[in-house]
Parts: C-alpha cells; structure tokens; sequence
C-alpha cells in the first residue's frame, strides 16, 4: 500500500507566497505600532522642536527598508554559516543596537530626546516583528 499522507509542515520549505505574505504581515504589525509610537511622542515634543523620522512618510518606508535588508541578511546568514543560530543570535542584536547610532545622532543634533528615544523604540519594533516571522517563514533548521 502506497503512503498518501502529506509531508509534515516542517519538512515543507516555505511557498514564496509564504514568505511574502510573513512580510508584508512584519511590516504592516512594524508601521501600526510605529504609528502608536509616533502619535505618543508628538504629544511630548515641545512645539516648535523639529520631529525627525515621525512621519509615516519617513517611518513606513524605512520600515519597509529595515525588514527587506534584515530578510536578506537573515537568508545570507542562513544559507552560508555553519551555525545560522548561534550567528544570528548575536547579529540581531548587533544590527539594532547599530541601527540606533542615527537615532543618537540627531539627538546629539539638538532633537528632543523623546524623538530619539522613539526612533529606537521603532527600531526595535521592527526587530521584534521580523525575527519570529523570518523563524517562522524562513526557518534556520540543522546543518
């Protein structure tokens, strides 16, 4: 008798439709809490303080951005290190903590510290959403 039964979902690699879908989700969950973050920081900015990066024209594409460069590091990292996990797990937090350095550039730039402390807090929202997605549609597995 012939075994019918489908493959566990685990063996199955990933549709290019899943991924898709696992990214555009990633995004839109990154830019509707960035959005919370943007409107909670404009009420403590003082008026009259220029706003960097609070824009959801300057933060929905640069979220974009960050998950399409994080997905391709996340592929990278996944297809050529012998132990994706291990290398990942000290990437990821590298990468954001890295990506704060422009944060604390325009504070250091005379903007109000809650712009900047919101520009990291969204920073960290796109790490936060993207890495169990890219888990999740991209799984690392074993070598």
């Amino acid at each position: 008798m012939t075994d019918t039964s489908l493959p566990s979902r685990s063996a199955l690699a990933p549709t290019a439709a899943e991924v898709v879908v696992g990214l555009l989700g990633a995004a839109v969950v990154s830019i509707a809490v960035n959005a919370l973050i943007a409107l909670v920081a404009g009420k403590f900015i003082p008026e009259g303080t220029e706003r960097m990066g609070l824009a959801v024209g300057e933060y929905a594409p640069a979220t974009v951005i960050g998950i399409l460069l994080g997905t391709l590091g996340w592929y990278l990292v996944r297809r050529f290190a012998g132990n994706p996990r291990k290398v990942l797990r000290i990437l990821v937090p590298a990468v954001v903590v890295a990506s704060w350095i422009p944060d604390l550039g325009i504070l250091a730039g005379g903007a109000s510290i809650v712009n900047s402390i919101a520009l990291i807090l969204m920073h960290v929202v796109v790490a936060v959403a993207a890495v169990p997605t890219l888990s999740r549609v991209l799984p690392l597995g074993t070598k």
